[in-house]
């Protein structure tokens, strides 16, 4: 197993793709430097490290996901495997119902009047 036995610590970037939270390194690493990451409620570099009992915020284009750290790990592995080192915290989504509603135009419509803008901005509660 790929499990570290002597080391306290993983790297941010690498603990993120080895538990398969993002599909390759060079993407994990990616979004710990745009800010996309955050250890503890802080800001993490793509060398911080993380240890047992943190927690992991990830921000991507589906939403938030919370994740806590169970096991490190220093090589990628299997799903069933991965899924053991981390306890997921993210809040089931809103029902739909409950979600916000965006504006859509049809395309090809062309580019929105000031009357559409100030329309979709009332629809939106921005006036």
């Amino acid at each position: 197993m790929a499990e570290s036995t002597g080391a306290a610590t993983a790297r941010v970037d690498a603990w993120t793709w080895a538990v398969r939270l993002f599909p390759t390194r060079s993407a994990a690493t990616a979004a710990v430097k745009a800010g996309h990451v955050k250890v503890n409620a802080a800001s993490a570099k793509p060398a911080q490290s993380v240890k047992v009992g943190d927690t992991v915020r990830i921000r991507d284009t589906r939403g938030e996901r919370i994740v806590k750290v169970v096991g490190l790990l220093d090589k990628r592995v299997g799903a069933p495997v991965a899924v053991t080192m981390y306890d997921d915290l993210t809040p089931p989504p809103a029902p739909k119902e409950e979600r916000a509603i965006t504006a859509t135009r049809d395309r090809g419509a062309g580019r929105p009047t000031k009357r559409d803008r100030r329309q979709v901005e009332k629809l939106m509660g921005r006036e």
